[in-house]
């Protein structure tokens, strides 16, 4: 009746996972971060209001990210956010052990990559030029991924900028 789980049925998970965690960061960059985080009485303002502001001020460097991690800042809530977002998948963790694995493995590597970026504007430049458009373009309606612009791609959301330079 029920047939022993086979190892690759469970390592589509990680292929699954990636996929899952890019679309999560543009749905989550776009409707929460940039929606709801427009309303500066929302939880979410310090993305719009904070790290934007900071980014577009400074030629992609967010100083922010220099700061103890110990502060309630933009940084912290990006963190306490990515760790809820982790804790709500750890039921799955029995039944999808390399699905969930992944996205904590994504969730990390997240937070790595996006600080990072704004630590060395040339690294991100080079790097994560989607990113760098999403803050430096023109447009800043576009270009929600952060770690690989997949998702962008898929949503028609990818929108280049001409003569990429560090501002």
């Amino acid at each position: 009746m029920f047939r022993k789980q086979q190892k690759e049925d469970t390592m589509i998970g990680i292929p699954l996972g990636l996929l899952t965690a890019n679309g999560v960061e543009w749905v989550f960059h776009k409707h929460v971060l940039h929606e709801l985080g427009r309303n500066r009485a929302s939880f979410w303002s310090f993305h719009w209001h904070d790290h934007h502001r900071n980014v577009r001020r400074n030629g992609f460097l967010d100083d922010d990210y220099r700061r103890p991690p110990l502060t309630w800042n933009a940084q912290t809530k990006e963190v306490a956010a990515l760790v809820a977002g982790a804790a709500a998948v750890t039921p799955l963790l029995p039944f999808a052990p390399f699905f969930v694995g992944t996205l904590y493995y994504s969730a990390w590597n997240y937070y790595r990559v996006h600080k990072r970026s704004h630590l060395d504007p040339e690294w991100a430049r080079k790097n994560l030029p989607w990113h760098y458009d999403h803050h430096m373009g023109p447009n800043p309606n576009a270009n929600w991924c952060v770690t690989k612009p997949w998702f962008d791609h898929i949503m028609g959301t990818r929108e280049p900028m001409e003569n990429r330079q560090i501002a």
